[in-house]
């Protein structure tokens, strides 16, 4: 007897799992729209569609939802969220519409944000419904445009993933109407706004008949930064915008002057979308290439006795250095590790040279990419001073995140660490204050993608898929013979050393990855019967020294 097929269904973090819409789930929400929209124009607001409601759209969303217009006191804004309705990703909508934010934040301000637009003033919804474009007066789009690299260490063999955001646009040609603003927040290669979107939404106009008409294209990017001021990092924080001719770049203006606090924040009006495009990845590649300068002089510190981190905070002391940063193990989240990348590609692929310009941008993010197989050796070393080797060894990480007070895991130095030292025959155990669960280890065979994972760049990682982030500290150093500080949590910062020791149950190799241990803990451990090692830190071996000189 055939067996009935199942319902696909899209499963949020927490279980719960969502049936995917059927045909006649279509008619009902199309339906809905129209009469919420509607409702909402005769209040005098306009409609704005935000398309992909993950990290940057659904915080996006709520803040233009909570948009106030203190002329006509009132909001000037009715919200609708869109999200394709995959397996993957459609639980975000049923979420949503409950006002529960579908994106995990440390910012307290993100939950009562999207509850309150959406219970309260009722100012945002969410919708499978691409023809909620129809509707819209403004399209805001942040749909994922990613850099896929088939090397580690070598950008250059990549190429940027643009297609999901190709296809949006050609959705989006398919059903606005022509005086619709589409305002493009993704990061992008330099001259996408320019040499792909208006293309192709003029080639859509063409179709529908829709001729003699310019597309209205502005380009703004966020600058987002994970963490307790999310919400502010995008409503209270400068921003760049840029549009395809003067309407276009009025509209934009004039939209994100009523969304944000351009008062205090002014916003910077370029000429080009290029421009603005560009901007991003310069921002973003010159703190790439700044942290990766100073991987080198890491080593060197290392090697001739020098404390990094003292000499970082001494040049600090003047005012011209004092944004340094020491780069820890590794150069994560989802901008640095990958922008520069799509200038890189943008150069050859959209605007068509052939001669080779780029010399730093691609280096340094090489550099960064590769910085955390260093703490695989530190680890080896200090196991290999104490009589131990890493495939036999119990090796606890503390810290998953990309930085510290957050639980954002992308492209997270700590990710090569893990993998690494699993390769090596490691036995990981992993804790984080902030992290719940750890995506790019537990479901490494779909995520972000099938095939995408970083374990095809290193070998027996198969175990990993049955990581779980530890949130008692005790467990996680339970016979640990290894303990990596990796991120600079507040939870790390004043760990004592005898009490680490005492969880672990004998004398282990200590890993600094950050600066984190001060001198007096440092001679603590070994004092201890530990040995120490650190990124940066070759002042350590001193240390030691003087130590054994006393012994």
């Amino acid at each position: 007897m055939t067996q009935p097929t199942p319902t696909p269904v899209s499963t949020a973090p927490n279980g719960e799992e969502f049936p995917l819409p059927g045909p006649e789930d279509y008619d009902r929400e199309i339906s809905r729209l129209k009469q919420l929209c509607k409702s909402q124009q005769d209040q005098g607001r306009q409609i704005v569609v935000v398309m992909g409601v993950g990290f940057v759209g659904a915080v996006m969303a709520g803040v233009v939802a909570d948009a106030w217009d203190k002329d006509k006191n009132d909001s000037p804004y009715f919200v609708i969220g869109m999200q394709r309705p995959s397996p993957r990703s459609f639980w975000k909508i049923p979420m949503l519409n409950r006002g529960l934010a579908p994106v995990e934040a440390e910012d307290p301000e993100v939950a009562p944000l999207i509850s309150r637009c959406v219970l309260e003033k009722q100012t945002l919804t969410a919708s499978f419904a691409y023809e909620a474009l129809s509707l819209a007066d403004i399209v805001v789009v942040d749909v994922q445009c990613d850099y896929l690299k088939d090397r580690l260490g070598n950008v250059r063999e990549g190429n940027v993933e643009i297609a999901a955001l190709e296809d949006s646009l050609k959705v989006i040609g398919a059903h606005i109407r022509p005086d619709c603003l589409v305002l493009i927040e993704t990061t992008v290669p330099p001259g996408t706004t320019e040499y792909v979107a208006y293309p192709l939404i003029k080639k859509a106009f063409a179709h529908r008949g829709i001729m003699d008409v310019e597309p209205l294209l502005a380009h703004s990017y966020e600058r987002v930064m994970p963490g307790r001021h999310y919400v502010k990092s995008i409503r209270d924080f400068w921003r760049v915008c840029s549009g395809i001719n003067q309407a276009s770049r009025d509209r934009v203006a004039a939209f994100l002057s009523m969304v944000l606090n351009v008062d205090q924040f002014p916003l910077t009006v370029l000429e080009r979308p290029i421009e603005s495009e560009t901007a991003k990845i310069v921002e973003n590649s010159y703190r790439a290439t700044i942290l990766a300068f100073l991987d080198e002089w890491s080593l060197f510190a290392e090697r001739n006795g020098v404390d990094l981190i003292k000499v970082i905070d001494a040049i600090k002391v003047r005012p011209t250095h004092n944004n340094m940063i020491f780069p820890g193990p590794g150069i994560g989240g989802y901008c640095l590790p990958k922008d520069g990348g799509l200038g890189v590609w943008s150069y050859n692929a959209l605007m068509g040279f052939e001669d080779d310009i780029f010399k730093i941008t691609p280096m340094a993010i090489d550099i960064n990419d590769t910085r955390a197989l260093h703490v695989a050796e530190l680890v080896r070393d200090a196991l290999r001073n104490m009589g131990r080797i890493v495939a036999a060894s119990r090796i606890a990480l503390l810290g998953a995140s990309y930085r510290e007070d957050v639980g954002d895991t992308r492209y997270s130095g700590s990710e090569l660490v893990v993998r690494k030292l699993t390769e090596m025959g490691g036995d990981l155990v992993i804790h984080d204050p902030y992290v719940t669960h750890w995506w790019e280890l537990e479901k490494q065979d779909t995520y972000p993608s099938p095939g995408r994972s970083w374990s095809r760049f290193f070998r027996n990682q198969e175990r990993l898929s049955d990581t779980r982030i530890r949130q008692d500290l005790s467990d996680a150093l339970k016979d640990a013979d290894c303990m990596i500080l990796a991120v600079r949590h507040d939870a790390y910062m004043d760990l004592d050393p005898e009490q680490m020791v005492a969880l672990s149950g004998k004398p282990m190799a200590v890993i600094d990855c950050f600066g984190i241990l001060s001198d007096a803990k440092i001679q603590h451990y070994f004092e201890l019967g530990c040995e120490v090692k650190g990124l940066g830190r070759g002042h350590i071996k001193r240390i030691k020294d003087r130590i054994q000189k006393k012994q």
